[in-house]
């Protein structure tokens, strides 16, 4: 991740700044691309270690390929929640 230091003169960036301080945000492009800007703490470090878990970021890879779901009554079946 990059660092990139704004100036105090960057009057739209800095308003926004100071919203995100409030609120989350997710910033839309005309394109339709988003990004978050938040404000970052200790999170931040928790978030990259957790992306440096290959076996945990193997996991979110394969779990993201499949495409069957199970509805709620299915799911508290299997867990042996219901009879």
């Amino acid at each position: 991740m990059k660092t990139i230091r704004v100036s105090p003169r960057s009057k739209t960036l800095n308003a926004l700044f100071r919203q995100a301080k409030r609120d989350n945000l997710i910033l839309q492009t005309a394109d339709g691309l988003e990004f978050i800007l938040a404000e970052v703490d200790d999170f931040d470090r928790e978030i990259e270690l957790t992306r440096k878990n290959k076996k945990l970021m193997d996991f979110f890879e394969k779990r993201a390929k499949q495409t069957k779901t199970v509805s709620a009554a299915e799911a508290r079946v299997r867990l042996g929640l219901v009879k």
